[in-house]
């Protein structure tokens, strides 16, 4: 067996790798079970209800199947997540558009619904960079989701996001509309080789700020690498060593860089998808309407919600589903 020779653990990475996706594996032949047994059970159940004529046996029979239903389309939504890099963590960033301080309460409103999202999946999260704003809110930040295919979920909610409400900054309670657009990239698995010239890149080492605030606990930590051919700028500062953050920043770097690679594949192979268009403003994916009325609504798919509270404390998982679900239509026609 792989994972109980010496060798195996030789390599970390890799062996964490293989871990993942054998507990990925080893969860779906789980669900797999689960509703074969609960088939053959009900089954069971049927015959001998037919018999006696116990209406409470249908019942739970009924009850037994309806849950093994559920169970199934989670095993098919899980297997739409086919593309290689589907398992992959994400890396996440949300930025402000226009509208000030507004958008820049946006970022951070949205920052926490992803947060809260992931944690109820029982995702791991870290932020990496951040830019607060003026008055309110984030300029834009940076964070990473871990987990069984965070990125296939997440990449489910790339685009611009438009809120309409009664601004808490205006002093004339005014309904405002701002924007924020959200970007995924997953973050590399190891063996998908980029290549970096340490000739192409420029490194530069600036003052993090401690939690503390006004310059506390300040150090000459936080990383910033340029990547010169391309342009691609990346930071980090969330780490406690330099060396940490360089190497989440070159994490960042190179899933970006794998990302351009993987965007001209697919304009050479003329694949791409129709929705993915240029993220602009006005070209929103889906609108969050807190006044006069309360309603969520994804404009691509049309799927909408009136319990826009929960969908902003992350109870987002049927607006992932259902793009996802269209998309598989649309690649299976």
């Amino acid at each position: 067996m792989l994972m109980s020779s010496q060798e195996f653990w030789q390599d970390i990475s890799r062996a964490s790798k293989i871990q993942q996706e054998r507990k990925i594996l080893d969860e779906l032949l789980k669900e797999d079970k689960f509703c074969e047994t609960h088939i053959e059970n009900s089954r069971e159940l049927l015959s001998m209800a037919l018999e006696s004529g116990e209406e409470d046996v249908l019942e739970s029979i009924r009850r037994d199947l309806d849950e093994v239903e559920n169970k199934l389309s989670e095993i098919e939504f899980n297997l739409i997540l086919s593309e290689p890099v589907d398992k992959s963590d994400a890396i996440v960033s949300i930025n402000s558009g226009a509208g000030g301080t507004e958008s820049q309460d946006w970022v951070s409103m949205l920052l926490r619904m992803y947060l809260r999202w992931a944690e109820g999946r029982g995702f791991s999260t870290e932020v990496v960079d951040q830019l607060p704003g003026e008055e309110a809110g984030l300029k834009n930040v940076l964070f990473l989701v871990k987990g069984p295919y965070a990125y296939g979920y997440m990449k489910a909610e790339v685009g611009v996001h438009r809120l309409v409400r009664i601004s808490p900054f205006d002093a004339n309670a005014r309904r405002h509309t701002s924007f924020a657009s959200v970007a995924v990239i997953p973050d590399v698995p190891d063996e998908i080789v980029i290549d970096i010239k340490d000739s192409d890149l420029r490194i530069d080492v600036f003052r993090a700020g401690g939690h503390g605030g006004q310059g506390v606990n300040t150090t000459d930590s936080a990383v910033r690498i340029t990547h010169l051919p391309t342009g691609i700028v990346v930071q980090c500062q969330n780490e406690r060593s330099q060396h940490q953050n360089k190497a989440t920043a070159m994490k960042i770097l190179k899933a970006r860089l794998y990302e351009i690679e993987m965007k001209k594949r697919e304009e050479e192979m003329e694949k791409l998808h129709k929705e993915k268009k240029k993220i602009e403003w006005g070209s929103q994916i889906r609108s969050y309407v807190l006044q006069p009325y309360r309603l969520v609504k994804d404009h691509r798919t049309g799927y909408e919600t009136g319990n826009a509270d929960a969908v902003l404390d992350g109870n987002i998982d049927e607006f992932i589903k259902q793009y996802l679900l269209m998309m598989a239509r649309e690649k299976n026609q």
